[in-house]
């Protein structure tokens, strides 16, 4: 399963790490990790990312890398784009409100006195 790819079954919001272990080492350490949003990309959106930060950026290479044309190339560069805009949008102050509301870290009362 690819985790970053993971979404809640129920609510259907990406899944976040709440562990990680070491083989080597036997260590486990527990808690909620965050994804990055890179991470959170198919794995053929990360590599064509790691290979045009990798040649710096030349769409020449691109082309003869993945035996595409230079269309082709700008048009996934901006649909990664897009992806990675949308993970930036930060909560609006009334999204953040009724986040806390619904995480019970304040009541009714007190969540309607901030959205006025």
């Amino acid at each position: 399963m690819d985790i970053s790819q993971a979404l809640c079954p129920s609510c259907r919001k990406p899944m976040k790490i709440r562990q990680t272990y070491c083989g080597e080492c036997d260590v486990t350490l527990e808690g909620d990790f965050e994804v990055s949003p890179l991470a959170r990309l198919p794995l053929e959106d990360q590599v064509f990312v790691a290979a045009f930060l990798r040649h710096h950026g030349s769409i020449k290479k691109m082309e003869s890398l993945f035996g595409i044309s230079y269309p082709t190339v700008k048009n996934r560069l901006n649909r990664i784009g897009r992806v990675l805009d949308r993970e930036f949008d930060a909560p609006s102050p009334q999204e953040r409100t009724l986040d806390r509301l619904a995480r019970g870290e304040i009541n009714v009362e007190q969540a309607l006195e901030e959205l006025e």
